[in-house]
């Protein structure tokens, strides 16, 4: 499959107010549940399923969209997949350089867990336990119970699988072809691309307002920390896109920061957690481009008609 010239057929008025439709569809459709059916949070089989189902559609409807906005010629579906970034070739380079770079900015957090079991351990063999035996089992009774909860979980299969697909898929896979070809510059699409991302959980101000009685204060200040949030890993996860012309790899860092939560920075514990994220966030800074060079994730970067630019990056 080829693209036309940049902008060919798609204007940045087009693009944007496309982006625009696709985030407010993804939200009302989301939500319409609770205001149209009046269903309860998502606390039940039922009402999950529901919920997951309108998300879906959003999604397939998004892909659908923008296929017919974009400037595609030629219809194979598994091409016009590439343009998504929906592929399989280089599927373990996607899965592991951004999952390992990524990883470097929860240094903070790994060493706190590492200290936490150091201290347990250290408590246990002040009692006169075996330390291997204990270490072991659990380990082994976490891991099971983990699993069974997260299976279990309504909000676990959301949070982990669910909404990072649906997401992934609207706000970077059918968003950033679209920007592309409306004429904006690579690290415009990365640092626009988020606004929309972040407009999408603007909803969670009402949730906290109206069913949690936050006060309108304390409610925009915990929204505004998620939007800043939002913003910082959406740029993160466009770079992805566009520097790997591979959906997965910011799936997958969406799918570990969902399971890891924010960060951890410092720690009243010890002063190495916070030295150790610092070396972390060096860590990431210098391995950010080297983990995500274009030809680790192509066969080709010369003379090449790709969607994502990918060609374009030194």
């Amino acid at each position: 499959m080829e693209r036309e010239d940049a902008g060919a057929g798609v204007t940045k008025f087009a693009a944007v107010s496309a982006c625009i439709g696709m985030a407010v569809f993804y939200v009302a459709l989301l939500y319409s549940p609770t205001l149209i059916l009046r269903l309860p949070p998502p606390n039940s089989y039922t009402s999950f399923l529901t919920r997951r189902f309108c998300a879906a559609v959003s999604s397939i409807v998004s892909l659908i969209v923008a296929s017919l906005i974009l400037p595609i010629t030629g219809c194979e579906a598994s091409s016009l997949l590439c343009v998504y970034g929906i592929r399989m070739d280089h599927i373990w380079q996607a899965l592991v350089y951004p999952l390992l770079l990524t990883a470097f900015m929860y240094s903070g957090s790994f060493a706190l867990k590492f200290l936490i079991m150091l201290q347990t351990s250290r408590e246990y063999l002040d009692s006169g336990g075996n330390l291997s035996v204990a270490c072991v089992k659990s380990i082994s009774l976490k891991t099971v119970d983990w699993v069974v909860s997260t299976a279990s979980c309504m909000s676990s299969w959301r949070n982990y699988f669910v909404a990072p697909l649906t997401e992934e898929l609207v706000f970077r896979a059918c968003m950033i072809p679209l920007l592309l070809c409306g004429g904006f510059s690579t690290y415009t699409v990365i640092f626009l691309c988020p606004v929309f991302f972040s407009f999408a959980h603007m909803n969670h101000l009402l949730e906290f307002y109206l069913q949690r009685n936050y006060s309108l204060l304390k409610a925009c200040q915990v929204v505004g920390f998620q939007l800043v949030y939002t913003v910082i890993f959406g740029a993160y996860a466009s770079f992805l896109l566009i520097r790997t012309g591979h959906l997965t790899a910011p799936l997958i860092a969406h799918i570990f920061c969902n399971f890891m939560g924010l960060p951890v920075i410092h720690s009243g514990r010890s002063g190495m957690v916070s030295l150790v994220f610092v070396i972390g966030v060096v860590s990431f800074s210098k391995l950010l481009f080297p983990l995500t060079t274009p030809y680790l994730y192509n066969d080709e970067g010369d003379n090449c008609s790709c969607w994502h630019r990918y060609c374009s990056w030194s």
